[in-house]
């Protein structure tokens, strides 16, 4: 079974939805209207699994590796939105935006692949969990260096109208 609670399955809904969103958002064209829009659906769908990952505690009966990787999720979550809330500071507030943003969608792509990985019969959990983890991770750093050119020029045209 996929889910053992309501929780667990409202965490699962809000988590597809959450890669969808964020998907969407940095695979399209950054700063119109339907981009803020599906990108506060993607914050409110993280906010919701991030939420509920507080509420399960079956696999470790208490506080665990998955709920500190949670708190980087918020993290993560918060340092992107915050810039974009208070638009500050000035000269560089949408470059944090991207950047946070970008690593809150890939953190979430990293605990899909890990809960792919662990489903592997037979395979030790928490090497499979580092496996995916470290995979995910690398190939979004290798991404993280070509968007971000990307995202300062568009910053440049943004902020300065170059």
């Amino acid at each position: 079974m996929i889910y053992t609670s309501s929780i667990g399955l409202f965490h699962l809904i809000v988590s597809i939805l959450a890669l969808i969103f964020g998907t969407w958002v940095i695979a399209t064209e950054k700063g119109t209207a339907i981009h803020k829009k599906i990108g506060y659906l993607y914050a409110a769908c993280m906010t919701a699994v991030i939420v509920t990952s507080f509420m399960m505690y079956r696999l470790f009966g208490g506080f665990g590796i998955f709920h500190v990787a949670a708190v980087i999720s918020a993290i993560s979550l918060l340092g992107g939105m915050v810039p974009v809330i208070l638009r500050k500071p000035k000269k560089s507030w949408l470059s944090l935006h991207f950047s946070f943003m970008f690593w809150s969608v890939m953190g979430l792509y990293a605990a899909f692949a890990a809960e792919i990985f662990t489903r592997i019969p037979r395979m030790r959990f928490f090497w499979m969990v580092g496996v995916a983890t470290l995979l995910v991770m690398v190939a979004a750093n290798i991404a993280f260096v070509v968007y971000k050119k990307r995202w300062e020029k568009l910053e440049s045209v943004y902020i300065e109208g170059k």
